[in-house]
């Protein structure tokens, strides 16, 4: 299968509601490496690494987030695959 990488830029009410938490949780399932952490300016930042189902599988969650965000906007760049991560990490 394929691999594919993103870098995400989640904007709404996504902090204090255990976004990053989530993700984590989410993209561990589905077997996807990388980072998430928060933002000064209220939004999330995410760089996900895996497989292109997995990948796409957290980035569709990434839209709705846990049940206490509001996701406004979520934007997507894609990146060439770097294979630097073993696992997924929440960064303060």
């Amino acid at each position: 299968m394929a691999r594919q990488r993103v870098h995400l830029f989640i904007k709404g009410k996504v902090q204090g509601v255990f976004f990053r938490q989530a993700m984590k949780v989410t993209a561990t399932k589905n077997h996807v490496t990388g980072w998430v952490k928060n933002l000064k300016d209220g939004r999330v930042e995410a760089v996900l690494e895996g497989e292109d189902l997995g990948v796409s599988t957290v980035v569709e969650w990434s839209h709705a987030g846990p049940a206490n965000a509001r996701v406004e906007d979520v934007e997507i760049i894609n990146e060439k695959p770097k294979e630097e991560f073993t696992k997924f990490e929440v960064l303060y």
